[in-house]
């Protein structure tokens, strides 16, 4: 049976093609949707690019025919329409000026004018979803570019197997060593312990290569370290095998704070492109995703706005080059180290660089194919960020850009990924995340 949606506007800023996703059913769009859009359009992240796209799209389809009487989104779609809302109607002891009210009174008009069709509000907000309960109007969320149920799901990049002894002392001996022989089904570049089913702690860290359908130990960066920085675990050692491997050109890597994501990919950068002139630069960026007030209401010229989300990055490079501030300047001033918002990667395309973008969890799937795109030859990208620490309040740890990164490029042989589980910037540091 045919349906009407009646959609709330974080769905239009999540996604602006959304209109287009609901098949052969109707789609309301109140009017009070398009004054809270409005709002956001001159935002220079992905909810004003949303913002703009879907008042871009509304216009087209204005084009076609009147908004208010319905317009055919596409052969085989529903009909769009832009309706108003009987203020008669709202519930008793709602704010009539709340825009969430207003959205959820315009479902209810239509369910007064429409008594035999079903009605449904879509919003990406739990409390809109429970207030349109409270009611009596049917509600669902907007599931967007989900690829996992759970995070649980997500792939880790590592795994276990159970082997003979002969075969770890074979692997060591430098025999070569097949999928097939060790009976196991890998993804591109994923990293496994071999473990001896006689002796649990004889095992092999190695990385499996698709192209050769083999497996190779990883590279020993736990004594000879990276840029001063040293391993200090099985995950952080995966990590800097990958990081180091110019063959490998796609890297993403997860974990909760404290793990040394960051801090590996900048030691890693800053070791191919000053020490190994693999590269002839270093950018760092991360997206302005504020978790209070936004960028406007900070004082100062762009430049000085933009510190406070670029301070995280800047203090690890301190760090990493041994608190030798000036030294670090130089390079950023003769643009070997280039430090900056992602808002300033859009249109360019960068060659033979190291780029890192961190907190990639706060991107979304159209934002990060943006800024992957941008990569040239002979560049390599990191993706650092944190899956369960989540600012942008229309991203969820399955919906997010990183997460849909990993799941799509774990097949491909330029890409690898780690996930990082242990804390290691102080005990402190370690405790928290596990128990607060």
């Amino acid at each position: 049976m045919k349906k009407t949606y009646v959609l709330d506007t974080n769905v239009l800023l999540t996604e602006a093609n959304s209109i287009f996703s609901f098949k052969n059913n109707d789609i309301i769009i109140p009017l009070k949707v398009l004054e809270e859009i409005d709002k956001h359009k001159k935002r220079q992240d992905g909810v004003g690019q949303n913002a703009r796209k879907s008042i871009r799209i509304l216009d087209g389809l204005r084009e076609k025919g009147n908004l208010h009487n319905g317009v055919r989104l596409e052969k085989g779609k529903g009909i769009l329409y832009i309706k108003m809302y009987d203020p008669t109607l709202i519930p008793t002891g709602l704010d009539e000026t709340d825009a969430d009210n207003q959205i959820i009174t315009t479902a209810i008009t239509e369910k007064h004018l429409n008594p035999k069709r079903k009605v449904s509000v879509v919003s990406r907000d739990i409390n809109m979803r429970i207030k349109c309960d409270a009611v009596q109007i049917p509600s669902e969320d907007y599931i967007q570019d989900q690829v996992v149920s759970t995070v649980e799901e997500l792939y880790d990049g590592f795994s276990t197997h159970l082997v003979d002894s002969q075969i770890i002392d074979r692997f060591y001996d430098g025999e070569r060593i097949t999928s097939e022989m060790v009976d196991g089904n890998f993804n591109a570049n994923e990293f496994v312990m071999l473990i001896s089913n006689s002796n649990s702690k004889h095992t092999a860290l190695a990385r499996y290569l698709p192209g050769a359908d083999e497996l190779v130990l990883i590279a020993d960066y736990k004594n000879k370290g990276v840029w001063g920085l040293r391993p200090r675990n099985k995950e952080q050692m995966f990590a800097l095998d990958l990081l180091m491997d110019s063959n490998i050109p796609i890297i993403s890597i997860i974990g909760k704070a404290g793990c040394g994501k960051t801090l590996l990919a900048l030691a890693s950068g800053l070791d191919q492109v000053l020490e190994q002139n693999k590269y002839k630069k270093l950018v760092v960026s991360r997206p302005v995703q504020p978790v209070g007030r936004d960028i406007g209401y900070l004082p100062g010229t762009l430049e000085e706005k933009m510190q406070p989300w670029l301070k995280p990055v800047q203090d690890n490079l301190e760090f990493l080059m041994g608190d030798k501030k000036d030294t670090m300047e130089i390079f950023i001033d003769n643009g070997t180290i280039e430090v900056e918002a992602l808002t300033y990667i859009r249109g360019r395309s960068i060659s033979n660089a190291f780029v890192i973008i961190d907190e990639a969890q706060n991107l979304s799937v159209h934002e990060l194919k943006t800024i992957v795109t941008r990569i040239g030859e002979n560049s390599k990208i990191i993706l650092t960020g944190d899956i369960e620490q989540i600012d942008n309040t229309y991203l969820d740890s399955t919906s997010n850009g990183l997460s849909y990164a990993i799941e799509k490029f774990k097949i491909e042989d330029i890409a690898g990924h780690v996930t990082l589980k242990k804390g290691e910037r102080s005990e402190v540091a370690t405790l928290a995340s596990k128990i607060l």
